[in-house]
């Protein structure tokens, strides 16, 4: 039997707010555990939750990037469960008046075909605490970090519009790009930032049913989503085959052996609305403030960077994936550098150096300005690209500016016919056999001549001018 799979994607967005989401304690992850904590977020009796305004006006954000549609009222319910990381025994969480509904992504699928994933709502709700696993000698403990209690996150629960593993990574792809771009969040899997559950049911082919459904967690990559769904699909399908039943269950990915592995039995407490926290109710002219405050969002800007700048669209979608990558480029091209050497030197050789040095653009010392100095000295010839390549290096460890390095460090292109007249003839004197290779038509020998110039200049020479004058040095003896 030919089995096809339904699945959704439930994806929580912790919003990079300054505090969390009902008190004042910093939103700040990586400081010592249980430092950022008041009555409000460990649930002290008598506490009163405030919901923040920037957390509100960044959920809002995030939901009108999604092209979903804020809904006049929303509010907080209680979800009720009881476990070691949430004490009070409750969760706030927008589970009847959700704070959006609708939206969706458009994806270019395996075929290359058009597809639109929707989804069904997004809410606001606080995270719980942080469990910590260890290991007290041979006794198992487990400790509590209640720093990220109360973290404002918004949960984005998509329609069972998936069919295939691909289908989820690029639909999270495509997620990522547009909340990072409309500054609400850097929806990192790898860090925490951003966290997906796949709900994962299996059915034959052409048929239309619902079944039952089990639910993936502890993914933290978007290529363990993906592994972790084509896992759940083959194991519910040989069980479908082989007459089991598929039980309403979670599971744990195990990016080690690659597969899925039970957790728990799926329990939903009930949800009863909340007193505490007052009915959000939003007027259609914060709705359009909030509009208007939306960026230029990654597709209209690849389309806008291909009509002005002469990009491909694979380049101007490359980007425009991230908005650091593309404000740093329209910042290079605002100094004056044309676009396909701001292209190659961003995307070849500053971005790599970056990812090397495990830096983030935005806090490189290669600042735009710095860079485009050193790009406007290469396009004068007062340095060769490897001269450049080397510059660079030295940008990322010394404020001193690229004219000082390479005064110092004698980077300065020989551009000096005499000098160049010199270095070549030596080269010609003694290759003897590589100018019999041009003068017998093969013309590689060329590029290894010029090479062999370039080397007794210690890298120096301009190549342009070798080039020249050695083609004319052979022409004509």
């Amino acid at each position: 039997m030919d089995f096809e799979a339904v699945i959704g994607l439930e994806i929580h967005v912790e919003l990079n707010c300054a505090t969390k989401m009902f008190c004042d304690c910093p939103n700040r992850p990586g400081d010592a555990p249980n430092v950022n904590t008041c009555p409000t977020c460990l649930w002290f009796p008598g506490a009163m939750p405030r919901l923040s305004q920037e957390a509100l006006e960044k959920a809002a954000l995030l939901c009108l990037g999604l092209g979903a549609e804020l809904q006049p009222r929303s509010a907080f319910d209680q979800k009720v469960y009881y476990y070691p990381d949430l004490p009070k025994g409750y969760q706030l969480s927008q589970a009847h008046l959700p704070l959006s509904r609708g939206g969706g992504l458009e994806i270019a699928d395996e075929d290359g075909q058009t597809t639109r994933l929707r989804i069904h709502h997004i809410h606001m709700e606080e995270d719980v605490a942080k469990l910590i696993h260890e290991m007290d000698g041979r006794v198992p403990i487990s400790l509590v970090d209640f720093n990220r209690a109360g973290a404002p996150l918004v949960e984005i629960v998509t329609e069972p519009d998936f069919r295939t593993p691909y289908q989820a990574m690029e639909f999270l792809k495509a997620l990522r790009t547009q909340v990072r771009s409309v500054g609400s969040s850097e929806c990192s899997l790898e860090n925490g930032t951003m966290r997906v559950d796949a709900n994962i049911s299996v059915r034959p082919r052409g048929t239309t049913q619902l079944n039952t459904k089990v639910e993936v967690k502890n993914m933290n990559s978007i290529r363990h989503v993906g592994d972790a769904i084509a896992c759940e699909i083959s194991r519910q399908s040989a069980a479908v085959q082989a007459g089991e039943a598929v039980m309403l269950h979670t599971r744990l990915w195990d990016p080690e052996k690659k597969t899925t592995v039970p957790m728990r039995a799926k329990f939903e407490g009930p949800c009863v609305p909340d007193p505490s926290v007052p009915v959000i109710e939003l007027s259609p002219g914060w709705i359009e403030k909030m509009r208007s405050r939306l960026p230029e969002m990654p597709a209209a800007r690849a389309e806008r960077l291909t009509a002005l700048h002469g990009l491909s669209g694979e380049e101007a979608l490359f980007l425009s994936s991230d908005p650091e990558v593309a404000g740093y480029f329209e910042s290079l091209l605002a100094e004056g550098i044309a676009p396909r050497t701001a292209m190659h030197w961003l995307t070849t050789q500053l971005l790599p150096a970056v990812k090397e040095r495990r830096l983030e653009l935005s806090r490189s010392p290669v600042t735009p300005a710095r860079l485009a100095v050193l790009l406007n000295m290469l396009s004068r010839d007062e340095i060769n690209a490897g001269a450049a390549r080397k510059v660079l290096g030295h940008l990322f460890d010394s404020d001193e500016a690229p004219e000082a390095i390479v005064a110092a460090r004698g980077y300065r292109q020989v551009s000096d016919p005499t000098a160049l007249d010199a270095l070549i003839d030596k080269v010609l004197d003694a290759q003897p056999a590589a100018v019999a290779e041009v003068r017998s038509g093969q013309s590689k020998a060329v590029g290894f001549l010029i090479g062999q110039v370039m080397q007794a200049s210690g890298g120096q020479a301009n190549p342009k001018m070798i080039r020249e004058l050695l083609t004319r040095k052979l022409e004509t003896s």
